[in-house]
C-alpha cells in the first residue's frame, strides 16, 4: 500500500473495529442521506449467512457481468488490501479510487460524527464508513447493479441502508455469538432481517431446523416471493472433476444441465445454485431463464481466492479461510473428495473470538500432523496457547508442532509433508482469513485476490 492509503486505512481502523458492531442504523442512514442516498441509484442484491457469502457474491457478479451489466461488488473481510472490499466490473478498485471514495465521504462523516458525539453517541464505525465508501464508489462509476455482502448479521448491518431487489441467505450456523446471539434461532433472526417485502428471497437449505423455521416465519410475515433450496431450486447432480465440477441445477425459471463450475467442493455447487436463482430473480423476476452461453462462460471462469484454493503443487498446498466449525467441516469434505492425499499436514492459526477447540476437532481426522502458528493479527491466539489446545484435541504430542513465525511454519509443514518421500502429500492451511491471506502472500499469490 502507498503511504497515503496506509494513513487512510489507519484512520478507518481508529474507528470502532470491524468485529465490533453498534446495533443502530441511524449513523449510516444519516451519512447516506447527507450524500444524497447514492445507494438508491442502482439495483442491488444483498447476501447474508454464516459461510459462503463472498463466493456467492462473486458468482452472482460474474454471471451479471456476462450479461453485459456493469457491476459493483462489496465483500468483507479483505485478504491483502482494503481496496479488495470494493470492486467494479469484477476488479478491485485501485488505490486512487479507494482514496477518492474515502475523501468523498469524509465531509459528511465529519457532520455525522459531530452530531453523534454531541448527542452522547459514537462516531461512524469502521464498517459503516467503508459501506458508505462502497455505495458512493458504485454511484460514481456508475454501476447497473451492486452485489453486497453483509458484514455481521443482517438486521443492524450497515449495508442495510440499501433496498435490495433480491435478498440471499446462505446456510446459517454458529458464529459471532457475542453479537448475534447464543442460539441458531437468535442468529437466524438477525440474518433474516435482510428479507424485506420488496425483495425476492433466495434461501439456502438450512441444516439447522431452527434456522429454517425462523426464515420461514419471516417470509410469512412479510409475504415476500421466495425460492428455497430443496423446494423450488436444487442441485440435481454434480460430478467432481479436474479443476472444478460438472453441475445440473434446477433454477427458478429453468433447468441447467452439464454446466462446469471452476470451484471445488459440494458447498460451491450450492453457492452456485443460489447465485443462479438470484440472477434469475433480478433479471427476469424468476420467470426468464439465463442464457446457456452466459451461464457456462460465467461459471467456468469464476474464482474465489482463499476458498479451497490450490496455491502450490508438489506438495499440494491448499489455502482456505475456514474460521468456524462449519467452515472447517466443509473444508474437510472438499479435501477428501477432490484430493487423494496419502499424507496431510495442517497449518492452523485461529483468532481469539473463534471456537478454536471445535475447529481443531473438526480438522483432526483429516490431518496426520498439524503445525500450529499465528498470523500477524492482534486478535490471533498465540501459537503456544493454541498448541496446548491442539495437543489435547489430537491426543498425541508427536502430531502437534508449534512454530509461531508463519514463514517458518509454512516450511516446516512442507518438510513434514515431504519427509517420507510421499508423492501424494499435501498441506492444508486453515483457521482464519488473516492466516489464509498471509500464507497466500508468502506463497506468491498476494496480487491475485
Amino acid at each position: 500500500m502507498s503511504q497515503e492509503l496506509r494513513q487512510v486505512y489507519a484512520a478507518l481502523l481508529e474507528r470502532a473495529p470491524e468485529n465490533r458492531i453498534e446495533p443502530d442504523l441511524s449513523r449510516i442512514r444519516r451519512v447516506m442521506e447527507l450524500m444524497g442516498d447514492p445507494q438508491n441509484s442502482y439495483r442491488s442484491i444483498r447476501i447474508a449467512g454464516t459461510n459462503g457469502k463472498t463466493t456467492t457474491a462473486r458468482i452472482i457478479e460474474r454471471i451479471l457481468r456476462e450479461t453485459g451489466l456493469r457491476t459493483g461488488r462489496m465483500t468483507s473481510p479483505h485478504l491483502h488490501s482494503p481496496t479488495e472490499r470494493i470492486a467494479i466490473d469484477g476488479e478491485s478498485i485501485d488505490e486512487e479510487g479507494f482514496l477518492q471514495a474515502y475523501y468523498d465521504v469524509e465531509p459528511f462523516a465529519e457532520v455525522v460524527d459531530r452530531e453523534q458525539l454531541e448527542a452522547g453517541g459514537v462516531r461512524l464505525t469502521f464498517f459503516e464508513y467503508l459501506t458508505a465508501m462502497g455505495y458512493q464508489a458504485f454511484a460514481s462509476a456508475p454501476v447497473d447493479v451492486a452485489v453486497v455482502e453483509t458484514g455481521l448479521g443482517g438486521t443492524w448491518d450497515a449495508t442495510g441502508v440499501v433496498a435490495p431487489d433480491v435478498a440471499v441467505v446462505t446456510a446459517i450456523g454458529l458464529d459471532h455469538q457475542e453479537y448475534l446471539g447464543e442460539t441458531i434461532a437468535e442468529i437466524a433472526g438477525e440474518k433474516a432481517g435482510i428479507l424485506t417485502p420488496g425483495a425476492f428471497a433466495v434461501l439456502a437449505e438450512q441444516l439447522e431446523e431452527d434456522a429454517a423455521d425462523v426464515l420461514r416465519d419471516r417470509l410469512e410475515e412479510i409475504g415476500a416471493e421466495a425460492a428455497i433450496e430443496g423446494q423450488q431450486i436444487a442441485v440435481l447432480s454434480r460430478t467432481p472433476g479436474v479443476g472444478g465440477q460438472m453441475l445440473s441445477l434446477q433454477g427458478v425459471a429453468a433447468r441447467y444441465d452439464e454446466v462446469f463450475l471452476s470451484l471445488l467442493g459440494e458447498h460451491q455447487a450450492h453457492n452456485a445454485l443460489l447465485a443462479v436463482a438470484a440472477c434469475e430473480a433480478l433479471l427476469g423476476g424468476g420467470e426468464t431463464p439465463l442464457g446457456a452461453e452466459v451461464l457456462s462462460a460465467a461459471l467456468a471462469e469464476v474464482s474465489s481466492p482463499g476458498r479451497a484454493e490450490v496455491v502450490r503443487q508438489a506438495p499440494t498446498i491448499l489455502v482456505d479461510a475456514a474460521h468456524n466449525p462449519s467452515g472447517a467441516a466443509t473444508l474437510v469434505a472438499t479435501v477428501r473428495e477432490n484430493f487423494r492425499l496419502t499424507r496431510t499436514v495442517g497449518l492452523v492459526g485461529i483468532l481469539e473470538d473463534k471456537e478454536a477447540e471445535a475447529i481443531l476437532e473438526t480438522l483432526e481426522p483429516l490431518l496426520d500432523e498439524v503445525v500450529i502458528t499465528q498470523s500477524s493479527s492482534p486478535r490471533a491466539i498465540p501459537a503456544d496457547r493454541l498448541a496446548d489446545i491442539a495437543r489435547e484435541v489430537f491426543e498425541d504430542e508427536d502430531r502437534v508442532v508449534e512454530v509461531a513465525a508463519l514463514p517458518d511454519a509454512i516450511q516446516r509443514a512442507v518438510d513434514l509433508a515431504e519427509q517420507h518421500g510421499d508423492q501424494f502429500s499435501g498441506v492444508v492451511v486453515a483457521g482464519s482469513v488473516t492466516l489464509a491471506a498471509e500464507a497466500r502472500d508468502l506463497l506468491g499469490h498476494g496480487e491475485e485476490a
